[in-house]
């Protein structure tokens, strides 16, 4: 497994998206399937785990710190704290909530949940509105200063925000939708990154699997799973933007690769400090993603790539209008 930096943070070139095998995708995977997938990630290097509170909530940061006790000092744990959930009935009222008591009141409860004494990267899940990034900021550097969090991190942020927070307490890293298919990050977020020496970490990297040219407008979904909610997977729009998946799978094609490992790989390739997190629930589907790291795109490919991106507009909003929102974009 190739090596990243996510500032001065080092990390294998993929990380592990965890939420999938507990929620948002359709009922909760096995749970001792998912432990064995776990270390089946690190067994092929990955040292990279991404989970959150919000998932389950709770269960999700139960199941990667069982999974990950017997390496834990082999790996990189990502957690995320600022929904305004119930620590104790896991109850959530829909918004945000990252006042500096209730961050560290999360703090201390995902330690529990992971079985650790510290977490590697706490990102704030989504920005507050009610409460000044400053004051967030300094709820987490006096975590750092205590030594149960190392690194922190933004999730959905804007650039006035990641400047704000950064000033602060320096930020590790920036955790975004981007992909072939949500390319939102181009025009502030990556630019700010790599002018403060701050990594970025892609979720949703195959775009919640419409990449990987497995989904087509006639794919129905358990009831259960939030594309459901997403304009985007609406049947109509799904028609549409299969003509961006046909580029994908015809250099795909060409190269003797997946849609899949393409869509990764254009991602590597777009800058160094870029770290995508795919998630997934089945052993093969995780060794085809790590293949990408050894699928090097020419020029030739990322052109034709850029350029059928140009013409193509991808249809329907990325998220629900109430979850939009909540977004610092």
């Amino acid at each position: 497994m190739k090596i990243r930096k996510l500032g001065d943070l080092q990390v294998s070139a993929l990380g592990l998206g965890c939420m999938s095998m507990s929620s948002a995708y359709g009922p909760p995977a096995d749970r001792v399937e998912m432990i064995k997938l776990i270390r089946a990630a690190h067994d092929r290097g990955v040292t990279l785990f991404d989970t959150a509170e919000a998932y389950g909530p709770f269960v999700n940061e139960e199941l990667v710190g069982e999974a990950l006790a017997p390496i834990r000092d082999e790996v990189v744990i990502a957690t995320k704290f600022g929904f305004d959930i119930d620590l104790k009935t896991g109850a959530r009222t829909g918004g945000t909530n990252s006042q500096p008591k209730h961050v560290k009141q999360v703090a201390e409860a995902s330690l529990k949940r992971l079985k650790t004494d510290r977490i590697d990267i706490f990102y704030q899940h989504r920005v507050d509105p009610n409460m000044p990034i400053e004051d967030v900021a300094g709820a987490v550097k006096d975590l750092i200063a205590e030594g149960k969090v190392k690194h922190w991190g933004l999730s959905e942020a804007g650039g006035q925000t990641i400047r704000g927070a950064h000033a602060v307490q320096p930020l590790t890293a920036i955790q975004s939708e981007y992909s072939l298919f949500y390319r939102g990050a181009e025009a502030e977020v990556l630019p700010l990154c790599q002018e403060l020496g701050i990594g970025f970490v892609p979720f949703s990297p195959l775009g919640a699997g419409f990449l990987t040219g497995k989904i087509d407008e006639n794919t129905k979904f358990d009831p259960s799973d939030f594309r459901n909610n997403v304009p985007r997977f609406s049947p109509e729009a799904r028609k549409a933007n299969m003509a961006l998946v046909e580029v994908v799978k015809d250099v795909a094609g060409r190269k003797g690769v997946t849609a899949a490992q393409v869509a990764l790989a254009w991602l590597l390739a777009q800058k160094p400090w870029v770290v995508p997190i795919p998630g997934t629930t089945k052993l093969h589907r995780l060794e085809e993603n790590l293949g990408a790291v050894d699928v090097a795109l020419s020029p030739q490919d990322l052109r034709e790539l850029a350029d059928a991106l140009a013409e193509i507009e991808v249809r329907g909003e990325r998220l629900p209008e109430a979850a939009l929102k909540m977004t610092g974009l």
